[in-house]
């Protein structure tokens, strides 16, 4: 006799099915667009046109729901605090809650205010603006060679959105009050030329992340002609195009001259026996809807192997059970994008309140676990300084009263080919300040203190 399974799910600590539909919202309800068409909403050209590059249009766009006392916190964020110029889509602003933008986790990562960070430690200590020291480890300009067997190529500084969070802000996007933007320095078909030079003399590269910026804002002829020739080198077997833009913009994807240059890729890469997939980054549930499930399966149909999210675990966002997993099952059931990683957000000035310990990311990868198929269950990522990517329980040792993570790595990076003590030292990663006990604050508050008394006066 079969044993009786009691499989009520209301007595899980997740519940599945989700209720969240799965629906574009409905664009007219915001005042800016209530006459809007269906077929100028679906138009690329029309979305970049409408981005929201400033208050003006933020209030165009939102109109009462966006009131003066919030628009002033945006601003002053603009003024003191933010590392990101304003510029959003309307297909991003319409998967915010109008009625509730405050609390919105959109808007708390795309367009942040000045009350939302933190008044105690809006920096850490030892946070910079190249966190991850990538333009160290060029070996052309624009071409971060980190990892023994991969690299990043960044063909571009722009992207059709500017997330808050932007760990490349350093180089990415327009200058603003905080932070004077470093710029390429030569055109991009020399810099393309030198990527590609650099690879035919690298055997030992068979991994290429092609992004920026964002490849959404690579005219598609120019993506398509450096992609072809990635192709053409034959140690290279893998090809990640990434962009956000599939969600934030997911009508540059359904244009016709870019769906037929990426049908072209992908039936070189089969004939090459090249792997070419797609990392987008999503970090709600909310910006899941039928336009962004409609381009992926475009993007699958040709022959992608995949496509796949890397998204940020974010304070306030994404940083619980429930909206992780709804997350994952969106992306999962609806979209056809498998959940990859989620990255713990990388020590950039002024990041603080969005930035979880390495504690709670362990806590959240415990917590996922079991509810999605093994192979689209997320890992929980640090990008640690020097190192690069570890699954977060791949820690060495853990300092939790002064909020320090020690790591250690098995390869050299391009800057480390004559390290001695590059494979035995143990790296860190840095939590929050604002989390950490009361004497683990004052120690980085005694830090802080020695960094200023060392740093030369302002004349």
């Amino acid at each position: 006799m079969a044993k009786k399974v009691k499989a009520d799910s209301t007595r899980q600590p997740f519940q599945y099915p989700l209720k969240r539909r799965y629906e574009e919202p409905d664009w007219t309800r915001l005042p800016g667009y209530k006459g809007v068409t269906k077929e100028q909403w679906e138009n690329a050209l029309w979305q970049r046109q409408h981005s929201a590059k400033n208050l003006k249009d933020l209030k165009e766009a939102f109109g009462e729901f966006l009131t003066d006392a919030m628009a002033e916190d945006i601003l002053r964020d603009q003024k003191d605090m933010a590392t990101m110029s304003i510029l959003i889509p309307p297909q991003m602003l319409n998967c915010m809650n109008e009625k509730d933008l405050t609390n919105d986790p959109v808007r708390r990562y795309m367009l942040p205010m000045f009350s939302d960070r933190r008044a105690d430690w809006p920096n850490h200590p030892r946070a910079s603006r190249d966190s991850l020291h990538e333009s160290e480890m060029w070996a052309t300009e624009g071409l971060t060679h980190r990892y023994p067997t991969k690299v990043l190529a960044e063909m571009i500084s722009t992207c059709p959105q500017y997330c808050g969070h932007c760990t490349r802000m350093d180089l990415v996007g327009n200058t603003v009050p905080q932070v004077q933007k470093h710029k390429f320095e030569a055109a991009p078909k020399d810099r393309y030329a030198a990527m590609l030079d650099y690879l035919r003399k690298t055997p030992m590269v068979r991994d290429v992340v092609v992004s920026g910026g964002d490849i959404a804002n690579v005219p598609i002829a120019q993506l398509e002609a450096f992609v072809s020739d990635l192709m053409d080198i034959p140690n290279i077997r893998d090809i990640r195009l990434a962009t956000k833009g599939l969600q934030g913009l997911p009508q540059h994807f359904l244009q016709d001259e870019v769906l037929k240059a990426l049908d072209r890729l992908a039936k070189k890469a089969w004939e090459r026996g090249v792997d070419i997939a797609v990392h987008t980054h999503v970090n709600h549930a909310s910006q899941v809807t039928p336009l962004v499930g409609k381009a992926v399966r475009k993007i699958l149909e040709m022959g992608f192997r995949d496509v796949r999210n890397q998204g940020v675990l974010l304070r306030g966002v994404n940083d619980t059970q429930k909206d992780m997993l709804e997350l994952c099952f969106m992306l999962l059931d609806h979209a056809k994008i498998m959940p990859y990683y989620f990255y713990m957000p990388d020590m950039i000035p002024n990041s603080e309140h969005w930035r979880l310990s390495v504690a709670e990311g362990m806590k959240l990868q415990h917590d996922i676990m079991g509810y999605l198929p093994g192979f689209a269950t997320p890992r929980v990522t640090v990008d640690v300084p020097y190192v690069g990517k570890r699954w977060i329980h791949q820690l060495a040792d853990y300092d939790k009263v002064k909020g320090v993570s020690y790591w250690t790595k098995n390869y050299r990076t391009g800057i480390e080919a004559d390290d001695a003590d590059a494979l035995t030292r143990r790296y860190e990663y840095l939590d929050p300040v604002f989390v950490l006990p009361p004497e683990g604050q004052d120690f980085w508050r005694r830090e802080l203190e020695t960094a200023r008394s060392a740093s030369p006066a302002k004349a």
